[in-house]
């Protein structure tokens, strides 16, 4: 039982060396049904980020084209562009900050 708690801990703590790449391996491999749902949960909080960052970078791009050929002021684009950063900042240190708090609460319970 301590060997699982550690392969699911890691998972979350998979964030620092391998963020997709450990969980899928886990997830794959491993039979048991807890490291598995572990595995499962670290994989969408290690990929949440990352879908996050493209959705932002579709809506900025396309908000700067669309400036562009209206031929409008780029301030609203360029207070987009800092709010969408900050955003995408804070969900990138949230989702990083979970994993480790995790990846502790697996290890202790």
């Amino acid at each position: 039982m301590e060997n699982e708690r550690v392969l699911a801990s890691l998972s979350y703590f998979s964030i620092f060396f391998a963020p997709f790449l450990f969980p899928i391996i886990l997830y794959l491999i491993v039979k048991e049904e807890f490291i598995k749902h572990h595995a499962k949960r670290a994989l969408l909080s290690h990929l949440v980020p990352v879908v996050f960052g493209f959705i932002l970078m579709f809506f900025l791009l396309t908000g700067s084209l669309l400036t562009e050929a209206n031929n409008s002021a780029g301030t609203g684009i360029a207070i987009g562009y800092v709010i969408g950063m900050i955003a995408y900042f804070a969900v990138t240190i949230g989702f990083f900050i979970w994993n480790i708090v995790q990846g502790i609460r697996v290890l202790k319970f």
